[in-house]
């Protein structure tokens, strides 16, 4: 066993720290993740790969890129299963979508013994010093979100600042930092989030029912409960799928999304409903506000970005906001239960 990764420099680098991927048939994309992850300065304590398509491709790429791990970094202390490696390979049977996906992945390093689970999709790549920028934040922060790049090399915005009676991002939130370097959110973002061991336990797992979208948002609402999330300047990936866009005044911009993610962008917000109201945060009217603007903007987004889709995406928009109406009222369900 080879720990001298993780204790060369205890100041640079997160104990027990998880590394979770949810891929789903994007080898290419995964491949230059893996690349990535290879010139990290530290080595994560366990990188689980959480595979929706179960495909033998995938699962030949993280062999090979197992043997790899283990022959820069050697292995590490056993998790509790008894395993010294660092790679994890963690098929599923069926596309659980990247909300279960990262359900699965939380879940499974969660069991493994990891003390900080840090997030991504397989399309970014993590920069070489990502672990240590991160690093610093941890002794006094729980939750931490850091900065990335674009797809083109400039800096992505994110909306770190949730408006909850409306259930929406805030679009005009002020990008600066200011003299703490870093600003209080109420939300998360599944593409480099980290989080820590003891708001898992607190507020459980990811909710794997959202399937694709608000999942993540949700986790961080959920995690605002129990802690203080931040957001810092430090960037520690950048994004590496090309997407088409709208450029809004040059500060913002409207991204191409598919119909998938538009149905589940209005149903979803069924499942915000609900944790509102756990938290005794959801205001009907000021809620129902945020539904039609949420609807408003995605219909914009069809015609100034996907105009191609506008058929079937407004059906698919419509279906959304309907079957979000059910799960508001649905008897059976309950939230994500604490894991403590």
């Amino acid at each position: 066993m080879d720990t001298m990764a993780e204790v060369k420099n205890p100041n640079t680098t997160i104990d027990k720290l998880a590394l979770i991927v949810t891929t789903y048939k994007r080898q290419q994309l995964l491949e230059v993740l893996f690349d990535s992850i290879l010139a990290l300065e530290q080595a994560p304590w366990r990188i689980v790969i959480v595979d929706n398509e179960q495909s033998k491709q995938t699962a030949d790429m993280v062999a090979g890129f197992a043997g790899k791990v283990t022959g820069q970094w050697g292995t590490t202390v056993a998790d509790q299963s008894g395993n010294e490696e660092r790679v994890v390979y963690a098929p599923q049977s069926e596309n659980l979508g990247g909300a279960g996906g990262f359900s699965a992945g939380v879940a499974k390093a969660y069991e493994l013994g990891a003390a900080w689970f840090w997030v991504m999709d397989d399309d970014v790549a993590v920069l070489p010093d990502a672990i240590a920028k991160l690093a610093k934040w941890t002794d006094k922060h729980e939750v931490i979100q850091g900065s990335r790049f674009d797809y083109d090399g400039g800096p992505f915005y994110w909306q770190y600042d949730f408006i909850v009676p409306l259930g929406i991002p805030n679009p005009i939130a002020p990008a600066a930092f200011g003299p703490a370097k870093y600003r209080v959110m109420n939300t998360l973002c599944f593409e480099g989030g980290l989080f820590n061991r003891r708001v898992v336990s607190e507020i459980g797992l990811p909710d794997p029912r959202f399937f694709i979208y608000w999942d993540d948002t949700i986790y961080g609402y959920r995690a605002s409960k129990v802690t203080n999330p931040i957001v810092v300047p430090d960037v520690v990936l950048r994004r590496t799928r090309e997407i088409g866009n709208w450029d809004i005044a040059g500060m913002r911009q409207l991204n191409s999304t598919s119909d998938v993610n538009r149905y589940h962008i209005m149903r979803n917000r069924g499942y915000m409903a609900r944790y509102f109201m756990v938290h005794g945060d959801f205001r009907p009217m000021l809620f129902a506000l945020g539904t039609v603007l949420t609807a408003i903007k995605e219909v914009i987004r069809l015609v100034m970005v996907d105009r191609e889709h506008v058929k079937t995406g407004l059906v698919q928009i419509a279906k959304g906001w309907w079957d979000s109406r059910k799960l508001m009222h649905d008897p059976d369900w309950k939230p994500m239960p604490p894991l403590k």
